[in-house]
């Protein structure tokens, strides 16, 4: 079978694989963030002298439910203990593999942007790894120098480090790269958090028990705030990984900081949610969230091409060349660069062109999101001559 079609493959089934074990690990973060924040101190005397530190009722597909979390650990260790670890490895793992297919094995395709720097496709490769254990070793080396100083100040910090790193990313790799490895970076330093931090400490706490002995709480506080840290930083992650999918937000000149303040909005969006588990209706942080996200959008608006008059627009043999050299080599009968022309779109006819104008300025000029990745090199000269044609009429 043809190679680029056994990529496609590889690429839905991985996709595919990736979202559903994502959903398990997302799914029970956050269940289990809401249920710390929800629980209550017991009532009943016999919970209190089990060293039950907080409970709650639910309800849930005709059953009910009653939670139980110890302050440490139950006195003695039950036979049936279940580990919530696999649904984080395998995200990250089917995470990564995707980032191979679809990136590290075209490298020279999606990674690599002449226009920004001159590397080779191994080069752009190293970026990207660097990228994502650097991130995990920096992070890392914040938490345990400033974390029991100031938590506001690691956070801080933290995020001028994701910012920095935006903004090398988008001056050396292709702005769609460089938005997935930001993402890449911060979801690797999640699943780290629970290989390195959160597991060891909760398998320090079973090893104590089984010795007889009492297990420290430091492990399970330590355990605690990286999960904490995991939480703030799903939405983030999600908006990295969905974002190859609009070209407008990494196309932008200004991409860092167009993916800084949308990550800022995720962060501040998701602490509301976190308090509201508490009980507290602090309205200002969506509020925030939300004004953030709409700036961004008014900002990243395109702006309509004004003619002087429609006998000044560009024809349709004028622009004709572009669509040849920039889209035909996905968008015809016979495509090159893909294995099928993308959603049927064929212009590689001056008919099937000036048929489908609407579409060529909707993806091409506004949203940018076209050609895929850039692939064909584009220029915004050649962008706003198709939104002359289309300004013209499509003549």
């Amino acid at each position: 079978m043809d190679a680029a079609y056994l990529i496609e493959i590889a690429s839905l089934l991985l996709r595919w694989l990736h979202l559903i074990v994502g959903i398990a690990w997302i799914g029970s973060s956050f269940y289990f963030v809401w249920l710390d924040n929800t629980l209550k101190a017991p009532t009943d005397p016999d919970l209190k002298a089990k060293g039950v530190g907080g409970e709650l009722w639910a309800v849930h597909g005709g059953g009910f439910y009653n939670p139980q979390k110890y302050l440490v650990a139950p006195k003695h260790l039950p036979d049936d203990l279940h580990w919530f670890k696999w649904e984080s490895y395998s995200t990250w793992i089917t995470g990564f593999f995707l980032l191979g297919v679809l990136y590290y094995s075209q490298a020279a395709t999606y990674m690599v942007d002449p226009a920004k720097a001159a590397l080779t496709p191994g080069a752009a490769i190293g970026i990207g790894l660097l990228t994502l254990a650097g991130g995990w070793l920096v992070y890392d080396g914040l938490c345990r120098l400033l974390m029991k100083r100031s938590m506001l100040l690691f956070a801080g910090l933290y995020f001028l480090f994701v910012v920095a790193v935006a903004w090398g990313l988008n001056h050396l790799l292709s702005g769609r790269a460089a938005f997935l490895h930001v993402g890449a970076m911060i979801a690797t330093t999640m699943s780290a958090n629970v290989f390195f931090w959160i597991i060891p400490g909760q398998k320090t706490t079973v090893a104590a028990m089984q010795r007889g002995e009492t297990p420290d709480p430091i492990y399970g506080q330590r355990a605690k705030q990286r999960s904490v840290h995991n939480n703030y930083l799903t939405l983030p992650v999600l908006f990295c990984m969905i974002s190859n999918h609009y070209a407008f937000t990494y196309n932008h000149p200004q991409a860092w900081l167009v993916l800084t303040a949308i990550l800022l909005a995720a962060v501040l969006i998701r602490h509301f949610f976190n308090l509201r588990h508490k009980g507290h209706f602090a309205w200002p942080y969506p509020l925030a969230g939300g004004s953030i996200l709409l700036a961004v959008f008014v900002w990243l608006a395109p702006v309509p091409v004004k003619l002087a008059d429609a006998a000044s627009a560009p024809t349709l043999a004028q622009i004709q060349p572009v669509v040849a050299a920039r889209c035909a080599g996905c968008h015809s009968s016979t495509p090159t660069l893909m294995p099928a022309p993308p959603a049927g779109v064929l212009l590689d006819t001056p008919e099937n062109v000036r048929l489908n104008g609407p579409k060529i300025l909707t993806q091409a000029v506004q949203l940018k999101a076209m050609p895929l990745g850039n692939i064909t090199a584009m220029t915004d000269a050649e962008r706003q001559l198709l939104a002359a044609w289309a300004a013209g009429g499509y003549r």
